[in-house]
């Protein structure tokens, strides 16, 4: 059985993106992955910096998060779109988890062998596609496999309803995107 851990770059409460991600987890829950749905706000860690990785080493949760990656086979992520990038809540998640812990640690090692579908939602009319972009890259640079397909939801105050997407043609493709991960990691054992 697959593993997949789902969560998003927002700590926003009632996340467009949380909410994005957990109906991504659907799909591939529906298809009998094991997915573990969390969000990052429970997770609080300090900006990543070299000085205090050295006096203080890894943050507990920044290690607790680092360990759910290696738990699992692949990624289901959303991301806010924020000026145009990543939100920062996301990117000094995976710094800490790409920093090792022992001198024989591979380098990323929380992201070798690891495949991930992306999607965001926003208020503007884009729907956060040009953070993607960004984000595609990073994972790419760290080792993971990123899917080609991706979603994106514009307008999203009101694209959501009660956990739904209101539009059943941008659900059903966003439940595809777990499922298409779910897919592939059970083709790939």
């Amino acid at each position: 059985m697959s593993k997949i851990l789902a969560f998003s770059g927002s700590s926003r409460k009632a996340s467009f993106n949380q909410q994005l991600v957990s109906i991504a987890a659907r799909g591939a829950q529906a298809l009998g992955s094991d997915v573990t749905i969390i969000n990052l706000s429970d997770y609080p860690m300090p900006i990543f910096c070299q000085d205090y990785e050295a006096e203080h080493g890894m943050p507990e949760f920044a290690s607790k998060f680092k360990q759910l990656l290696l738990d699992h086979d692949g990624l289901l992520l959303a991301s806010p779109e924020y000026n145009s990038s990543y939100s920062a809540l996301l990117k000094n998640a995976l710094d800490w988890a790409s920093r090792a812990t022992t001198p024989d640690e591979i380098p990323l090692s929380a992201f070798k062998d690891k495949y991930s579908t992306i999607m965001s939602a926003s208020p503007g009319g884009l729907g956060g596609i040009r953070g993607l972009i960004n984000l595609r890259m990073l994972l790419a640079n760290m080792g993971v496999t990123v899917l080609p397909e991706q979603v994106t939801i514009g307008r999203a105050f009101s694209a959501f309803a009660q956990g739904k997407l209101v539009d059943e043609f941008k659900h059903h493709e966003v439940r595809e995107l777990g499922a298409s991960l779910h897919l592939l990691l059970e083709r790939l054992k």
